[in-house]
């Protein structure tokens, strides 16, 4: 029997490192910012999918990306802050713009379009 590998090499790796930190930021966080890592992590998996068999250049932009949002440095002092969320989100937001992927854009609530509310009048 012969199976059709879907994924390209490190693809598996790749999901389950923001899979797995993810999971670490699930029990840590609540809210906008729990929401914020979750559409991280969801365009990150579909960037790694996307880009399989995509040129070297352009998986190397997505392992930048998931790396840059999995590692996240601890804080000594002033010079290595601890890198935040926003900081990822301009990172994945670059990466999806240099692959002609503006679907894929994770934007904050606050840069949603307000819904009307058809009780306010």
């Amino acid at each position: 029997m012969i199976v059709e590998e879907r994924s390209g090499p490190g693809t598996d790796v790749l999901i389950r490192k923001v899979d797995g930190h993810l999971a670490v930021l699930r029990t840590g966080l609540h809210g906008p910012e729990l929401e914020l890592a979750e559409e991280l992590a969801r365009c990150l998996r579909e960037l790694v999918v996307a880009t399989a068999h995509s040129s070297a250049a352009d998986r190397g932009l997505v392992r930048a990306a998931v790396h840059y949002f999995v590692l996240r440095r601890e804080s000594r002092g002033k010079l290595l802050p601890v890198r935040s969320l926003a900081a990822a989100q301009r990172v994945v937001n670059k990466v999806v713009r240099q692959l002609g992927r503006p679907d894929l854009l994770v934007e904050t609530r606050r840069e949603r379009p307000a819904l009307p509310n058809p009780d306010h009048r």
